[in-house]
């Protein structure tokens, strides 16, 4: 026979509360019920935890028992309350992969109003372009993903559209095309040296992907890319996101023909259930990050 949790809790009632009666009050149970609880405790130990004479004395095996039993029993409570919170996420570990424009200026709100409400939840953010960000969603090396949809694995993959992020050309703001600032058609491009980085993937589908093919320089970090354009020796075309909003030397001006706009959204993988710290973060992103369910995002971009 196996000793029971409750006999243990019982038995440290009795010793705390000094006897059955009390302990029998506390724990709302009848007094012959809690001495039949210890009996059976007992029997099963081979050994009496209190002296016959005198129910509230231990024995010098009760003795030897009691701090191990309590020792067990705060385990206990301990690991139950530690589950109970996993399984409210209001523990455990977050992972995140994002491409970097959306860490930048969309997680920081979500991640503020996560860290409020699941204050011991560890949460784990990398930075990595859109190819990079899918790839680890389906290793598992994270639990959600955030980007665009233009390579998504429609079978393995589960995306919720949060908003439309615009693509607009980016040049110095001496540059003679800054003086459009309502828009820029691409084919105004075509006698401009242009600098390819790796979001003019989002060309490739219209005819604005000749200056990708045609492009001078290719800069793929996002940093040296500024660096670059800041020397005034090509433009380029960037979603708005991956625009910096203290951004003095250069401008964004839309892109208008074609108008392009890229889908953001959140990514998790449609076979595997995620830990409640990862739906909770999951839930907050809809709630704060979809205007429109993916639409042009004006509120979003009117305060950047």
């Amino acid at each position: 026979m196996s000793i029971k949790l409750q006999q243990l809790k019982h038995f440290v009632l009795v010793v705390e509360e000094g006897g059955f009666r009390a302990a029998s009050h506390r724990a709302n149970r009848s007094q012959a019920a809690l001495s039949t609880s210890i009996k059976e405790l007992e029997k099963i130990l081979g050994q009496s935890l209190f002296e016959a004479g005198n129910k509230s004395t231990l024995t010098p095996f009760g003795t030897i028992c009691l701090p191990k039993i309590i020792q067990f029993l705060n385990v206990y409570n301990a690991l139950n309350n530690d589950l109970r919170a996993a399984a409210a996420g209001q523990q455990g570990r977050v992972r995140i992969a994002s491409v970097p424009s959306v860490a930048a200026k969309l997680i920081p709100s979500v991640l503020g109003a996560f860290s409020e409400k699941y204050p011991s939840v560890e949460v784990s953010l990398i930075d990595d372009n859109a190819a990079g960000v899918e790839a680890r969603l389906l290793s598992g090396e994270v639990d959600l993903a955030l980007g665009n949809c233009s390579e998504l694995e429609e079978d393995a993959i589960d995306f919720t559209s949060l908003i439309s992020d615009p693509i607009g050309v980016v040049c110095l703001r001496d540059n003679p095309i800054a003086q459009q600032p309502e828009g820029i058609e691409w084919k105004t491009l075509l006698q401009l040296p242009f600098i390819r980085n790796g979001t003019c993937k989002l060309l490739d589908p219209t005819p604005a992907r000749t200056l990708s093919e045609q492009a001078l320089y290719s800069v793929e970090n996002i940093t040296s890319l500024f660096s670059v354009l800041e020397l005034g020796i090509g433009v380029t075309t960037l979603p708005k996101l991956a625009f910096p909003t203290n951004e003095t030397r250069l401008v964004w001006i839309p892109l208008i023909d074609p108008p392009l706009k890229r889908q953001i959204g959140i990514f998790r993988l449609k076979d595997r259930t995620i830990s409640p710290q990862a739906q909770a973060f999951h839930d907050l992103c809809i709630e704060y990050l979809n205007y429109g369910n993916g639409t042009d995002g004006d509120e979003y971009f009117s305060q950047i």
